[in-house]
């Protein structure tokens, strides 16, 4: 269902609520960690975009696939994302496991936590605060784009074989706008947030998986990148 799950968090704020600080790195990150690290749980509804190479050269002319849905979070390390639009699809994880349900397949896959592509664990990472953000990427403040919001640049570094980089847009009160995963190749995966909402408490179970009547479950231990991008390209 998608290349998924990536970064977030940046900016400072100069004073009550003035434009957005664009030279105080330091700053901007002890900022997104005030903002989001301390939170018990939050969902966020999210629109995603999947742009090929040749289609980030034609700039804004050709729109790529797009798909929507809600994200939800609860720290250290539990994810879910429900996403609705073009066909629904569910991908769950605890730390310990990982589940991708496909309800129009009457089929769901687990993996084990090992199998964890890297940006599901970044993002992960990114909304505790992004602590130590700089212990694994070399991080750099871009200047603005064209509406003025601020963006920050994350190289892995090591560098990694999936992606060349993930760029973060931001706007006042280090609220994250936009997530922008770029591939060795040239594509983008373009996540567009809206506005959080913060839960105290999650049901019971909200995190697991367990298959509804009907439904095949089957256990892997393949690459998760992998099985999941195949499965987004043939839908």
């Amino acid at each position: 269902m998608l290349r998924v799950f990536i970064v977030f968090h940046l900016l400072v704020l100069l004073l009550q609520g003035a434009a957005l600080a664009s030279d105080d790195l330091s700053g901007t990150l002890k900022g997104i960690q005030k903002k989001y690290g301390g939170l018990p749980g939050f969902s966020i509804p999210y629109t995603r975009e999947v742009i090929t190479r040749s289609m980030s050269m034609l700039g804004n002319q050709v729109k790529g696939d797009l798909a929507t849905g809600q994200m939800f979070y609860k720290p250290p390390h539990f994810l879910r994302l429900e996403q609705k639009i073009p066909e629904a699809e569910t991908i769950i994880t605890n730390g310990d496991s990982l589940w991708w349900y496909i309800p129009g397949k009457k089929r769901a896959y687990q993996y084990p936590s090992q199998e964890f592509g890297k940006e599901l664990r970044l993002l992960s990472d990114i909304f505790h605060g992004l602590m130590r953000v700089e212990e694994t990427f070399h991080v750099a403040m871009l200047g603005p784009d064209k509406q003025g919001e601020i963006r920050i640049e994350l190289r892995p570094n090591p560098p990694w074989q999936e992606v060349d980089r993930i760029i973060l847009t931001v706007i006042k009160g280090y609220n994250i706008r936009m997530i922008g995963i770029h591939n060795q190749l040239g594509g983008i995966t373009r996540f567009t947030l809206k506005n959080l909402i913060v839960k105290d408490k999650f049901e019971k179970g909200f995190f697991q998986f367990i298959a509804p009547e009907g439904v095949e479950l089957i256990k892997k231990e393949g690459k998760l990148q992998s099985q999941i991008e195949s499965g987004v390209s043939s839908q």
